[in-house]
């Protein structure tokens, strides 16, 4: 195996970037437990473009962008199911109302 290019590099780096940015995104809202201000198409939306790129990236056999987008889906399927929690949790405290 080579040595990481520059290229590489600045992928990984980037990929670094994106994972920590949808984590805290994810984080946040499993920490407030509300639904308002996401749309759930956001996570169907990353899942589905998010499994595209990985195939495309084998295809390529880019390594940077299949682990990247492996986390992307991940986080995009972590991200809908706290988004449907989180929407239950606000129906159930409505109904108790």
């Amino acid at each position: 195996m080579s040595a990481p290019t520059v290229t590489d590099l600045v992928g990984w780096m980037s990929a670094v970037v994106l994972a920590a940015t949808l984590s805290r995104q994810v984080y946040t809202q499993w920490r407030t437990g509300k639904a308002d201000g996401v749309s759930h198409w956001l996570f169907i939306g990353q899942m589905a473009a998010s499994a595209g790129f990985i195939v495309y990236s084998l295809m390529l056999k880019n390594w940077v962008f299949v682990v990247t987008n492996f986390f992307n889906f991940f986080a995009a399927t972590v991200g809908q199911c706290i988004y449907k929690r989180n929407q239950r949790l606000s129906q159930s405290k409505k109904d108790r109302q």
